[in-house]
């Protein structure tokens, strides 16, 4: 096997060009030299040196020198990459679900060094059922997810449960669409519907699908969420998303609703209202 104490002999002895000045350059004896010099021609199928006139590189030892000198710079930088991944301490590759709130996020991320701990944090945004997939093929050492989730044998933390806001179209005139928040937000019972505001009639209302993201990107997270708002007597329609931005401009634009755990997302001609009793997942 081709190693680096071969490499280092070969450029030795070329640059040298002596057996017992390389040795002791090498930190070796002459003898092992000669050795590891013979192994290395076996190897590579070629003569390096010319011992008839002192120590000279014969063609194919000229040829191939370069290439030594390369790979042993690539194993100087190797090691020295090491040592600075040592030195900055250990990596921890985080993956988030695009839900997770910007806040949430950033205190997950920060917790390692708060808690004392010296590491690089490489953080991902994707589907919980991606995240799932990358953890448990070893390219993730923690996700932040969708609850519930099938967890293929994945060991998990604490399920903590966010506030979450209702986003729905505001009128022109400054009228609430309350029909839209039917089943969405309590008034002490889950299924109790919001009392209007300012006088509007429910009966000039329309009913919005809830924007959402695509099933299949956690599937049982989503199946949780449809199940209670239907559990509340809501007719549920669903319009799917990309992101919670893309959401939200359906909803300045009249053309849906959205339940989400950011408590900074909304726009001009949006309407913003806790989802409470019981809080919304």
């Amino acid at each position: 096997m081709l190693t680096e104490r071969h490499l280092e002999i070969f450029v030795a002895l070329a640059e040298e060009e002596h057996f017992g000045t390389a040795a002791q350059r090498v930190g070796i004896t002459q003898p092992p030299l000669s050795q590891g010099l013979r192994r290395l021609e076996a190897m590579l199928g070629v003569r390096l040196f010319d011992r008839n006139r002192g120590v000279t590189l014969t063609d194919e030892g000229a040829l191939l020198l370069p290439h030594a000198r390369r790979a042993l710079a690539a194993l100087t930088e190797l090691r020295e990459a090491g040592a600075r991944e040592r030195a900055d301490g250990r990596r921890l590759r985080l993956g988030l679900a695009p839900e997770v709130p910007a806040w949430a996020a950033a205190a997950v991320a920060a917790a390692p060094g708060r808690a004392g701990e010296r590491s690089r944090i490489t953080v991902v945004t994707a589907p919980t059922a991606t995240l799932l997939s990358e953890t448990a093929a070893g390219r993730l050492d923690l996700a932040v997810i969708r609850h519930p989730a099938v967890l293929h044998g994945l060991s998990a933390g604490r399920v903590v449960l966010f506030p979450t806001w209702l986003l729905s179209p505001a009128e022109p005139d400054g009228r609430d669409e309350h029909s839209e928040r039917d089943g969405l937000v309590g008034s002490g019972a889950a299924g109790a519907e919001a009392p209007p505001a300012r006088g509007t009639p429910r009966r000039n209302a329309r009913r919005l699908p809830v924007a959402v993201r695509p099933r299949e990107e956690a599937p049982a997270a989503y199946d949780l969420f449809i199940d209670t708002l239907a559990s509340r007597g809501r007719r549920v329609e669903t319009v799917p998303v990309s992101d919670e931005r893309a959401g939200l401009a359906l909803v300045a634009a009249g053309q849906a609703v959205m339940v989400t755990a950011d408590n900074t997302l909304t726009a001009d001609g949006v309407e913003r209202v806790r989802a409470t009793d019981p809080p919304l997942p």
